[in-house]
């Protein structure tokens, strides 16, 4: 009798859901919400997905019109993470009721802090970031960029804030649009090789569902791994690498590909995009 194949841990699916809403999870699964969070959605079917969360307020727009300005009126800490062509108009409806002092963070890709500060004016601290989706599931990488009149207590706060979901890293802004190309496109990068690892299996005789098993567990596994590990990349890669072996002669066709090459020129690709956009094209 054939030995019964190990069943694999249970992962829960990752909620279809914005990223102002993941870190309104984040904050409360960390209790960092205890003081009270309100989130703001256009839609009931939107702003239902945040019913139930520990501290959290919920607001469809649609209900309460208003919502927007009630909330900002009354927080220390704005998260803006509306679609970039409607920044403008949402920072012209809460400027007036924001406090001094209030700290306005963005999550809209391409908007720059003097776009913020030029509406919002000098009694608000505004910061940038550009998280990732693996946030989604307490797992990001969000960057962090300063205004000019954010100091490091805001910075520290809003740090903690964005903690809740991942790592966080600090960078000027000039910086924010090459780190979008990193860890901003980069999960799209990973699910891509994972589709082709999938397609290499299926092409070698194994069965789509069989394909798929081998190439995600064996990138999920090997990212828990490196994470676990005291060891860089380059010498993880060396311990599966046995001289003349296999995966050696696999290593040298990957190189000879180039893909360091590769990737450099995805990522100057993307960054050129990003400045595109950044101009309005």
């Amino acid at each position: 009798m054939a030995p019964e194949t190990p069943s694999l841990p249970p992962i829960e699916p990752a909620p279809r859901i914005a990223m102002g809403g993941a870190i309104a999870r984040g904050l409360s699964r960390s209790g960092l919400a205890s003081r009270g969070v309100v989130t703001t959605n256009r839609s009931r079917a939107k702003a239902a997905e945040l019913h139930g969360l520990d501290d959290v307020t919920s607001v469809a727009l649609e209900d309460a019109p208003a919502g927007n300005t009630d909330a900002a009126a009354a927080a220390d800490v704005v998260l803006v993470g509306v679609k970039p062509a409607m920044v403008p108009d949402l920072l012209r409806e809460i400027a007036p009721v924001l406090r001094p002092g209030t700290v306005v963070v963005s999550l809209a890709a391409g908007v720059t802090l003097a776009a913020f500060e030029r509406i919002l004016g000098e009694e608000v601290a505004v910061l940038r970031s550009m998280p990732n989706t693996p946030a989604l599931v307490g797992r990001g990488v969000t960057g962090l960029a300063a205004g000019s009149t954010a100091g490091e207590a805001e910075v520290a706060l809003v740090r903690r804030l964005f903690e809740t979901v991942g790592a966080v890293v600090e960078v000027p802004e000039s910086q924010i649009d090459a780190l979008s190309t990193i860890s901003g496109s980069g999960p799209a990068y990973f699910f891509l090789l994972v589709e082709d690892f999938t397609r290499a299996a299926e092409a070698k005789g194994f069965s789509p569902a069989q394909s798929r098993l081998l190439a995600e567990q064996t990138f999920i596994g090997t990212a828990a791994l490196l994470e676990a590990s005291q060891d860089d990349p380059a010498e993880l890669r060396r311990q599966v690498t046995s001289p003349k072996g296999t995966t050696e002669r696999a290593i040298a066709v990957l190189q000879d590909a180039r893909l360091d090459d590769v990737f450099t020129a995805a990522t100057d690709a993307a960054l050129a995009r990003a400045k595109e956009l950044a101009a309005g094209g």
